[in-house]
């Protein structure tokens, strides 16, 4: 995948799978994003045959599809006598040799996005030790499809960057705001590829608000992510205390990060050291 390009809702799925047989106990693990009322499986980790590819799960039945209908974790200690599942998908999941099969369902906005497995040849406890990883792979999933769609949906209502020099003011401050938005996100997340997916999200909306008709300003100068945080949340007219709460810092930090960045844009005000880096291209 190029590196300037945004990650599909596929290609994150994918990953989120991936991580469920890293970080569990379960060795096969598979997933679908939904489609109108089924699930179509399209990641599969670690399995032994091809009896999973190309399944399509719908709305009530079986293990995916009551934990797609019920917004809730599903599970089948042995999966071939569960009495609570319909059998729809025994051929594909038994056809794997799968015992214990376990579902939980990818939620956004309320809404079930998608369902995520992770199973095991022979029954097998689903405790604490297998379940909190599983859900924490869950909900980071959950996280990534959300700002995906809320990146997705105010970019569509932005103009291209060809016509940025007409960019309605309304619709440049909505962008600036998501670009704050994002970086007090992204503050917060371990994942260094979740991290660096944000970052060319964030770059993408940079330069999307670029007057065209002014030239970017070359400067030799690199401020620090922090650095940009604090920027990005300063253009927004917050105050330092309420910077802090935005970062999770303390108000004292925020105001270095701004006296530095400020030496570094040689600005004497905020604002001015704001003005300076977005004409660097380094905020929208």
């Amino acid at each position: 995948m190029p590196s300037d390009s945004a990650p599909t809702d596929t290609e994150i799925l994918e990953h989120a799978v991936a991580e469920l047989v890293r970080r569990t106990r379960f060795p096969v693990a598979f997933g679908g994003l939904a489609r109108g009322d089924s699930i179509h499986v399209s990641s599969i980790v670690g399995a032994r045959t091809r009896s999973l590819d190309g399944l399509v799960v719908e709305a009530s039945r079986g293990l995916g599809g009551r934990a797609l209908v019920e917004k809730r974790p599903r599970l089948a200690l042995d999966y071939r006598s569960a009495r609570s599942i319909t059998h729809d998908y025994d051929r594909a999941v038994l056809g794997e040799g799968i015992s214990t099969l376990f579902a939980i369902p990818v939620l956004v906005a309320g809404r079930t996005r998608g369902v995520i497995y992770c199973g095991s040849w022979a029954e097998a406890p689903v405790g604490d030790v297998v379940a909190r990883p599983a859900f924490a792979v869950a909900d980071e999933l959950s996280s990534e499809l959300r700002i995906r769609d809320e990146v997705q949906r105010r970019l569509t209502r932005t103009p291209p960057p060809a016509e940025a020099v007409t960019m309605a003011p309304a619709a440049r401050e909505e962008l600036r705001q998501t670009y704050a938005e994002l970086r007090s996100i992204a503050a917060v997340i371990d994942d260094p590829a979740l991290r660096d997916r944000l970052a060319r999200l964030e770059r993408r909306l940079a330069a999307l608000s670029q007057d065209a008709s002014e030239p970017p300003v070359g400067l030799d100068v690199h401020l620090s992510p922090r650095e940009i945080d604090v920027l990005a949340c300063a253009a927004l007219g917050l105050t330092n205390g309420e910077i802090a709460a935005t970062l999770d810092l303390r108000e004292g930090t925020v105001k270095s990060y701004l006296q530095s960045a400020m030496a570094k844009l040689d600005a004497s005000t905020r604002h001015a050291a704001v003005a300076t880096a977005r004409r660097a291209g380094l905020l929208p």
